[in-house]
């Protein structure tokens, strides 16, 4: 007897270069190698775990008896194609499709499965029980009996088995990792280089109306054994994994979560791995937060702190279910982190329920003010499968109007011509927000972006808002704009405007470009880009000169050329190509003092009198605007690197 071929199909997408072990396919898989009482039978294939030729992945997987996708947003279509291409040259395969993409409510199933009638079966919620029963009656071929699974039955009739029990005891489950399902990975492909997933527990106690996480597990949290934790850990440093994610929705929550990075720091301080441990707090306890977050940032293994708001409506909070995640630790948190000097940033969802273009920029004029100079990383929102807001009648109660965009990450090589784009559900109007002001929201949130946190105006934006008392919200608002007096800055709009309603038409949230890097880029990043390497710094700024000379009336009465001063300094700090040498800026005021000061969160006075800063622009050198565009604007984009530093200041008088 031949023993049954058995594919497994885990698309990642390329970051940087890297991909991540494929961790859902491999807990199936080392669940079913310890279960199955006739191992001997079965014959696991290598995980596909990357996009790459068509031919050759339909190739791969025509001779297989049995393959199974995992799916999400990043991999839905793209596993659809080759599913239906496998079927079309092995009409035998049995195709089993499974992962948070796939609906569970009946009523959604049927019409999947009718709709792609190469898939032969579908699996739902956890799959590891699911995954070991099929394989159990693949070759009687009847699925009657298998939990948490759909077809469309030989007589033409859908099928809908109630959902499986969560498996009791997770340790049940091996470790991918420890089992060796990832070795062959590893010999196979010498020149990959991988990135960890590390889940330390499965569960999440929050039931958020836009996340699916708490839904499925239940609300409840199960924790894998610590020594099970601690030898993944190792496993990662002998195999020089560099990054790892941790997949746990609240890191933190749990008491040992302190010993996890204990471990993984002394295994970067003995082994020189991981480099990187990148986690997913827990909402409510400030000091569980700070605490773990300080010793991420003692042992250099996080680039900084994400303190998710999502809103700051109290009417929206209460629509998505999360009122219940306390919003006022954030401020507490902000000035811990920034007094310590940990990094920070902040996730806003646009499109949300209940917000309105007034509650939505007032949320991020409020953030800044609240000390959040680092980044805002603005979100749009998506109806993801099986969530609260992915039913009918949510959607119509709060006028939840969405449209099919293209699906692509920031910051991924871009795919071929003839390759398969993913789409997503993303939210474009609600009852609150109409199209118009979704647009209007998203171009600010943009010109936030480049602005204030891409330090374009930052430091201009600082002294007005400090000294002249002038809200964030106008500041940003000013260059929101278009009139022709300005036509650098009236550019500016238009691309965010014109990038906006593309979005609104099914367009990709990201722009692409190949003459840059031949990566997706934050559209503000591509902004920025072009500000320098076509040489309109200059224009820029002057530009920005005449737009803020409006609030600068009562502040120069009191400070003499303090916004002339600081915008000149502010460009000189911004970053570039191709200089070699370091800049003195004069100025009339402790200028930097004052940045610095607002930044930490600390009390300072102004200070007159003639001060020449120099700045150390000769330390780090670009000798091309791509290496400049690599190295300062996207690995410098999430902590606002884009400045340099000041070594000194002089006063004379």
């Amino acid at each position: 007897m031949s023993k049954i071929k058995v594919g497994l199909v885990q698309i990642g997408d390329s970051f940087g270069g890297q991909y991540y072990f494929p961790y859902s396919a491999g807990l199936l898989q080392a669940y079913a190698q310890k279960n199955l009482t006739n191992l001997e039978e079965y014959a696991f294939e290598p995980i596909i775990y990357k996009r790459g030729a068509m031919a050759d992945t339909v190739a791969s997987l025509a001779g297989m008896d049995i393959v199974f996708y995992s799916v999400y947003l990043w991999n839905y279509l793209i596993s659809l194609e080759i599913a239906r291409r496998v079927k079309a040259v092995n009409g035998k395969v049995v195709n089993v499709f499974g992962g948070p993409q796939i609906p569970e409510k009946p009523e959604r199933m049927e019409p999947f499965l009718r709709k792609n009638s190469f898939i032969d079966l579908v699996s739902y919620g956890e799959g590891e029980f699911p995954f070991l029963r099929i394989l159990e009656h693949f070759r009687s071929a009847t699925w009657d009996g298998v939990p948490s699974v759909g077809f469309i039955g030989k007589e033409g009739n859908f099928v809908f088995a109630e959902p499986s029990e969560l498996i009791p005891d997770i340790n049940s489950i091996p470790s991918p990792y420890l089992a060796g399902v990832f070795d062959n990975l590893l010999q196979n492909n010498p020149g990959e280089k991988w990135q960890g997933l590390l889940e330390t527990n499965r569960g999440c106690p929050y039931t958020c109306s836009f996340c699916y996480w708490g839904k499925k597990t239940k609300r409840t949290v199960k924790s894998f054994d610590i020594e099970r934790v601690f030898k993944e850990i190792d496993w990662f440093s002998n195999n020089k994994i560099e990054f790892i994610f941790c997949c746990d929705a609240n890191f933190g929550i749990l008491e040992r979560d302190f010993e996890i990075v204990k471990k993984v720091a002394n295994n970067k301080k003995q082994f020189n791995y991981p480099q990187a441990f990148s986690v997913q707090n827990t909402k409510n306890s400030k000091k569980k937060i700070f605490d773990l977050y300080r010793i991420l940032n003692e042992n250099d293994l996080q680039k900084g702190v994400n303190l998710a708001l999502q809103s700051l409506n109290e009417q929206t909070l209460k629509f998505i279910k999360r009122s219940n995640i306390d919003n006022r630790a954030y401020n507490e948190l902000q000035g811990l982190f920034v007094k310590s000097n940990i990094m920070t940033f902040t996730d806003i969802l646009l499109g949300l329920p209940g917000e309105t273009y007034d509650s939505y920029v007032g949320g991020i004029s409020e953030t800044i003010s609240n000390g959040q100079h680092n980044r805002i990383q603005f979100g749009n929102l998506v109806i993801l499968e099986n969530t609260e807001m992915a039913d009918t009648l949510y959607q119509n109660k709060y006028g939840l109007k969405t449209v099919s965009a293209k699906f692509e990450s920031h910051h991924t090589s871009l795919k071929d011509d003839d390759d398969v784009c993913e789409t997503h559900n993303l939210v474009v109007a609600t009852s609150t927000m109409s199209q118009e002001d979704w647009t209007k929201s998203k171009v600010f949130a943009w010109t936030a972006s480049i602005m204030h946190f891409g330090k374009l105006l930052q430091l201009p934006f600082i002294v007005l808002h400090e000294l002249g008392r002038v809200p964030y919200r106008q500041l940003i608002e000013a260059f929101t704009r278009k009139d022709p007096e300005h036509p650098i800055l009236a550019e500016i709009v238009s691309v965010f405007e014109n990038k906006a309603q593309e979005i609104q038409r099914g367009g990709s949230e990201f722009s692409a470009s190949k003459d840059w890097l031949n990566i997706t880029w934050h559209s503000d990043e591509l902004i920025y880009i072009k500000l320098c390497a076509d040489g309109l710094l200059d224009g820029f700024y002057n530009e920005a000169q005449d737009r803020l000379r409006y609030f600068a009336d009562g502040l120069e009465r009191d400070y003499p050329q303090l916004l002339s001063q600081a915008l000149n300094f502010n460009h000189k700090l911004l970053k570039q190509p191709f200089v070699t040498m370091n800049i003195v800026v004069e100025t009339d005021y402790n200028l930097w003092d004052i940045y610095q000061a607002v930044l930490r969160g600390k009390e300072y006075k102004v200070k007159k009198g003639k001060i020449d800063y120099t700045i150390d622009s000769s330390s780090q050198r670009w000798d091309s605007w791509q290496d400049w565009s690599r190295q300062v604007v996207w690995y410098g984009y999430k902590k606002g690197d884009y400045i340099y530093s000041v070594n000194e200041s002089v006063e004379g008088f």
